[in-house]
């Protein structure tokens, strides 16, 4: 290039020799194409002519200050997936589905606002999702209005799938309580409705002499790969899940007192020898990678930009021994 742009020297320098070599030559080649470094323009050719490269830059000239970051992108794309659900239920009783939408977000910013626990915009499409599937089984059966359900055309939807009985009549008890409030329905059909749950936990776990094995596994064979041993340890012996896992970035480590601090955790939680030095593997393992991402367990694909790893990569790296994270999880909580 005649004349590299300014940021060039740190978009090369933070690259592995090897996985970034592809990126760093077709960047150079669309910038010589492009006969221009500005990122916006750079970004706007990359979408047309070399969108392997739209991740990566993208990622790049956010996190360094020469692109303002996108407003909002996890609230963007759940608000596509709660449109979608909207969107799916059938027109008839669509309308009551939009304002029951409103009215859990609503209940959302107002908890936020009082400092109390809100809703989880996860929550708020699993409670959608069920009254989707209620709609699309009326409007089956002839219910062109939500006025003529009763109680019997809701025992009859549950029994449809027993096993998530509870969970869809969580929804429906709310769903049913604003269409009440609201004055779309005369009586609330939910009230003579239950759901039987079991008390305490039923989940499958490990044995004693299972958990042994798989200690000495994590703990002594250093063959193996460094995020499965240390993946292992933190959910066997420090209950962390695989949200916790895939967000731990050097932030929430503390070297000094070799502790790390979760997200979502309020406090620091000290680390057992054995974690603390698969950690340490871990950290020589993304050093090897010559990325600037800042997350612990950083991947090939996550290596190019500074985002976390998947969850399948976290289940994933326990296949080797055939276990889930929330099984080691719950043995130990």
């Amino acid at each position: 290039m005649p004349a590299p742009p300014p940021w060039w020297s740190d978009f090369a320098e933070h690259r592995h020799p090897i996985y970034g070599a592809d990126v760093v030559a077709t960047t150079a080649r669309l910038i010589l194409a492009t006969t221009t470094g500005d990122p916006g323009t750079l970004l706007a050719h990359a979408h047309s002519n070399a969108p392997e490269l739209v991740g990566a830059l993208t990622d790049f000239f956010h996190t360094h200050g020469h692109l303002d970051p996108p407003p909002g992108l996890t609230d963007r794309r759940a608000a596509a997936r709660r449109t979608r659900r909207i969107e799916a239920a059938p027109a008839p009783l669509r309308r009551q589905v939009e304002g029951f939408a409103d009215f859990l977000l609503l209940q959302r910013e107002q908890a936020q606002q009082l400092g109390l626990h809100p809703n989880q915009l996860k929550t708020i499409e699993i409670r959608l999702e069920a009254i989707r599937d209620l709609a699309l089984h009326l409007h089956s059966e002839g219910h062109k209005s939500w006025t003529s359900v009763t109680t019997a055309h809701l025992e009859s939807f549950l029994a449809l799938a027993p096993a998530r009985r509870a969970s869809r009549l969580a929804g429906m008890r709310q769903f049913f309580a604003y269409a009440h409030r609201s004055k779309a329905i005369l009586h609330n059909p939910t009230d003579p409705v239950t759901a039987v749950q079991q008390r305490g936990f039923h989940g499958p776990t490990l044995t004693p002499a299972r958990q042994r094995t798989l200690y000495r596994r994590w703990a002594t064979n250093h063959e193996i790969h460094p995020h499965e041993a240390f993946i292992g340890l933190a959910a066997l012996l420090h209950a962390a899940t695989i949200t916790e896992l895939r967000q731990l970035t050097d932030a929430g480590i503390d070297p000094h007192r070799q502790s790390v601090r979760f997200p979502g955790r309020s406090v620091h939680l000290p680390l057992d020898g054995a974690t603390w030095k698969a950690l340490q593997r871990c950290q020589e393992h993304r050093h090897r990678l010559s990325t600037d991402n800042p997350h612990l367990l950083v991947t090939r694909l996550t290596r190019t930009h500074r985002g976390p790893a998947g969850a399948a990569h976290i289940r994933d790296s326990l296949a080797p021994v055939g276990l889930l994270p929330r099984i080691l999880r719950s043995t130990r909580l």
